[in-house]
């Protein structure tokens, strides 16, 4: 375009550049190696539709590629699990990654241990798992759903990660969280951040 009257671009990371895909895995790969050594549990919140697809394509990627020991992941979202169903509905749409690492999941299904958790019962049982879970829930920015719950029970233990994968507006849970916060309000209680916070970039679905 030679000129213009008027550009109109997105600028949610406008001022900064992400990190490549590589070094978003390397560091992903990091953090929960380092979490499960620890008996920690990883907590990652997650926009339901799309992000929490392509967080778990990407987790079964490393698993087959050899980077990720066994994981035991939960999605507790029952929108995120309505997302993922229609992704296997339409399965032939994907790119051929994408449907390589799904048929390598079907073929090799004690590899990674995924569970769509429906109800709320359900989602309140996994307080009582102190180590090796990954957990998956919604709201992406922290501010309400499931996700809540799984802070409040896994922010006070230092043993513990949460994974930033999509922007936090100013004013959310999750961006008082990327700016380190000692402690958050959540339910009428003060809740200490021990748990570790690891902010991936590259993950978000907005352009650098």
């Amino acid at each position: 375009i030679a000129q213009a009257d008027v550009v109109v671009v997105e600028s949610t990371y406008g001022d900064r550049l992400h990190r490549n895909l590589n070094d978003a895995e390397d560091e992903l790969v990091q953090v929960i190696g380092d979490t499960l050594k620890a008996q920690g549990n990883i907590i990652i919140p997650a926009f339901a539709v799309g992000r929490t697809q392509e967080i778990l394509f990407l987790l079964m990627d490393l698993v087959r590629r050899g980077r990720l020991p066994h994981l035991a992941i939960w999605v507790d979202s029952p929108m995120a699990t309505a997302a993922t169903q229609l992704t296997e509905r339409y399965f032939a749409q994907l790119d051929h990654q994408t449907q390589t690492t799904f048929d390598w999941y079907k073929n090799h299904p004690s590899a990674v241990d995924l569970r769509f958790i429906a109800d709320v019962e359900e989602s309140k049982a996994l307080n009582k798992i102190k180590g090796g879970a990954i957990i998956i829930s919604a709201s992406g920015m922290c501010d309400a759903g499931r996700i809540v719950h799984h802070l409040a029970n896994n922010l006070p233990r230092s043993q513990n990660a949460v994974v930033i994968t999509g922007f936090q507006a100013y004013g959310s849970l999750g961006r008082r969280l990327v700016d380190k916060v000692q402690k958050v309000r959540l339910f009428g209680e003060d809740v200490p951040v021990k748990a570790s916070i690891h902010t991936i970039g590259g993950l978000s679905a907005h352009a650098d």
